[in-house]
């Protein structure tokens, strides 16, 4: 008897680069979630030691991977190519890459911080730090948001949080990108392998000067909340306080800013849509949630079966690496009608910040709030802001993210 044949579909590699050039392949993860919503993609060509994986494409069976840490784990890596890029041992001094019970109890650390009321209180520095940034822009004809308006606010917003001098923020920005960003020629020019070469060994030297200085002089900061933390009845070891360090820094800095340019792109590229937004401004925080439906800031996560499983008819093996693709689930066409339309009176339920479960994403109030502002802030100082020129993605199947936005500030 011969083998099925496979299908072109079933065959395909879905992180190949030249799926990911103008963004994710939105046309490939709707043929997906129609004929094969869970996929095998047999090797990474760019990778060529490590093993394929799944890709999850359905809101419902992504919802099922996330809520089930026992049996699709964490604790082996949790971005789906590879390894090559942060050694395993680094992603597992993380709390995102950790199971319960140290997930539970590491994370509970920073859920004081993050609480809705203890994050609106910060409102009005937000504000302050965005207009600001938008004061800069005073007199040009022209910007690019990315990086003369995302940036430098997601960088001082984190960067208070975490207690970094504001004359920093560049070089940590510069940090984030080029690591979160390895693959892409633009954001990390020299290649993957100098992550581990230049940037990792600058962000450790980095953080054990500020670690050094909250043992002397304790803050209110995160950075001493990680210095001083006492997991039961044990201090964080310094590798585990950077890499939790590394992880706020990188999702304060990256998420915000991905889904603010896309979103702001939407708005851009729909006069109706934005029109409805100064005409009614209190539409903003329904705009908020299409733009993370639409634009979740990171494309997947993964997790690793702990045992053999059956998903939507896969046959899933134990130690399987396991993809859930937030960038199809978003844009399910089960649960959202026209999925890939930009509509700002929707205001949907989504799963860009995970899709419940143990690591459901622990800044969802600040990233909510700073995304409000930020919109407000842009529409009302530049009402008749229009694109100027070609927008460009990073290319990378990991972050969801514009590396320029070129606009015109009037017209």
């Amino acid at each position: 008897m011969s083998a099925d044949p496979v299908s072109p579909l079933e065959a395909t590699l879905v992180t190949e680069r030249e799926q990911w050039q103008d963004g994710p392949p939105h046309e490939l993860f709707s043929q997906l979630r129609g004929q094969c919503p869970v996929h095998w993609t047999s090797k990474i060509t760019e990778y060529p030691e490590e093993a394929g994986f799944w890709s999850v494409t359905t809101a419902d069976d992504v919802h099922a991977v996330s809520r089930d840490w026992e049996t699709y784990s964490s604790a082996t890596g949790f971005t789906a190519l590879t390894n090559a890029i942060l050694p395993l041992e680094l992603s597992q001094a993380m709390f995102i890459g950790m199971d319960p019970p140290k997930h539970d109890r590491l994370k509970a650390l920073f859920q004081r911080g993050f609480t809705p009321k203890r994050i609106s209180e910060h409102e009005p520095a937000i504000r302050e730090i965005t207009k600001n940034v938008l004061d800069r822009l005073e007199g040009r004809e022209t910007c690019d948001l990315v990086t003369d308006v995302a940036q430098p606010v997601v960088a001082r917003v984190i960067g208070s949080f975490m207690g970094t001098a504001p004359e920093d923020d560049e070089i940590w920005a510069r940090l984030m990108n080029s690591t979160l960003g390895a693959g892409d020629p633009d954001l990390n020019p020299e290649g993957v392998t100098t992550v581990m070469e230049r940037d990792v060994p600058e962000i450790f030297a980095r953080c054990a000067a500020l670690i050094a200085e909250r043992r002397e002089r304790p803050t209110e900061d995160l950075m001493s909340v990680l210095v001083h933390a006492d997991i039961d009845g044990e201090k964080l070891e310094e590798h585990e306080i950077v890499m939790g360090f590394f992880l706020l820094v990188a999702a304060g800095n990256d998420s915000t800013k991905a889904t603010y340019c896309s979103g702001m792109r939407a708005i851009l590229e729909d006069p109706t849509q934005r029109q409805l937004l100064l005409d009614d401004p209190s539409l903003v925080g329904s705009a908020v949630e299409e733009a993370l439906r639409m634009f979740p800031a990171f494309a997947h996560f993964r997790r690793t079966a702990t045992r053999d499983v059956e998903l939507n008819g896969a046959e899933i093996r134990e130690g399987d690496k396991v993809v859930m693709w937030y960038v199809s689930s978003n844009r399910d066409e089960t649960r959202y009608e026209d999925p890939d339309h930009f509509d700002v009176t929707r205001n949907p339920e989504h799963q860009a910040f995970g899709a419940g479960g143990r690591h459901f994403c622990l800044g969802t109030a600040l990233a909510r709030l700073e995304l409000r502002i930020l919109i407000e802030e842009t529409l009302a100082r530049f009402p008749q802001m229009a694109l100027d020129g070609q927008p460009l993605y990073a290319e990378s199947p990991f972050i969801n993210q514009l590396k320029t936005l070129p606009v015109r500030l009037a017209p």
